[in-house]
């Protein structure tokens, strides 16, 4: 069976496996369901999940059930994220610190492993954010911290305050890094990474944990050009650059005996700094599926002309 690799983050001990379980779809009312997924995920060499105080209580009170039944907190690196906006600011030391509050007391657990804000509100001053950030650190309710959804520069601004005055910053960013590139924001305050971003990530080193890293399934045989049934998709991804990306991808498919789709996830985890993605298998064959990404290793000249850099490999 495919060896999951694990990136390094600093400030968790275990790494972060490649691919990183979301729990959207997890119901603690569904419990044999949650345990079928989790347990598919831990047996291939996943120990990463990836939750949010938005995705509600359900969600998080069947992760928090399934560690408790299989004993395996210890082994596990939960992700969480806080301070979402909802339906206006929340970036305050309050909202961060009682969005984890109750985030945890639905998984049951006294920490996460990394938490992250959700969105981020540039009218905020960096310093006052990791001030209320750290003093989760200090109560050991967080053991790392993260940006999901904040721009390089703001990470840039945030981690270089907290190096000037003595605070933990950022360890990893959570954009959308994927081979399809959006025409514009799924959601409202989403951010996906520009070719600048990632020469950045790969000067510093700074993880990326990507969400929707194949882009819905764009890359799938579900979506063509003359399909436009899904208006999200179609606003989204749809562009003669992206339908020039996925020929590309089945191209690559043909020589690594995979499907596009898996070309789509290895572009995302085969970059040159260190890459871990969120995927939502709904069953554990689609978990399965996704594995067989992990043992393509694409060149960095396959990259380029996946992604259009180059008109030949």
């Amino acid at each position: 069976m495919t060896q999951m690799r694990r990136i390094e983050v600093a400030g968790v001990e275990q790494g972060v496996s490649q691919l990183v379980h979301g729990s959207m779809m997890l119901n603690v009312d569904r419990m044999d369901y949650t345990h079928e997924l989790l347990d598919a995920y831990t047996a291939v060499g996943g120990n990463a999940i990836d939750s949010a105080h938005i995705y509600g209580a359900s969600a998080a009170q069947a992760i928090g059930a399934w560690m408790e039944a299989r004993g395996n907190r210890s082994e596990m690196v939960i992700i969480g994220k806080g301070a979402h906006p909802y339906e206006q600011s929340r970036m305050t030391k309050t909202c961060i610190q009682s969005d984890l509050l109750e985030s945890l007391e639905r998984m049951k657990t006294d920490y996460v492993d990394i938490y992250m804000l959700h969105r981020d509100d540039p009218n905020v001053h960096v310093g006052y954010i990791l001030e209320g950030l750290n003093d989760q650190i200090k109560a050991g309710r967080a053991r790392a911290l993260g940006a999901s959804n904040w721009t390089v520069a703001r990470i840039q601004e945030a981690n270089a305050y907290a190096a000037k005055n003595g605070l933990i910053g950022f360890v990893c960013n959570s954009p959308n890094l994927a081979l399809a590139r959006p025409n514009e924001a799924r959601w409202a305050g989403c951010v996906s990474t520009t070719a600048a971003d990632e020469a950045w990530h790969e000067q510093s080193q700074l993880p990326i944990i990507s969400w929707s890293s194949q882009s819905g399934g764009f890359f799938t045989d579900r979506f063509t050009p003359e399909n436009r049934d899904d208006v999200d998709m179609v606003r989204v991804n749809y562009s003669e650059e992206n339908w020039e990306r996925k020929r590309r991808a089945g191209v690559l498919a043909e020589k690594y005996g995979v499907t596009a789709n898996h070309i789509a996830l290895a572009y995302v985890l085969n970059q040159p700094f260190p890459v871990a993605a969120i995927v939502g298998p709904q069953k554990p064959s689609e978990l399965l599926d996704s594995v067989k990404a992990l043992p393509v290793i694409l060149t960095a000249a396959e990259r380029n002309w996946l992604n259009l850099v180059t008109e030949t490999v």
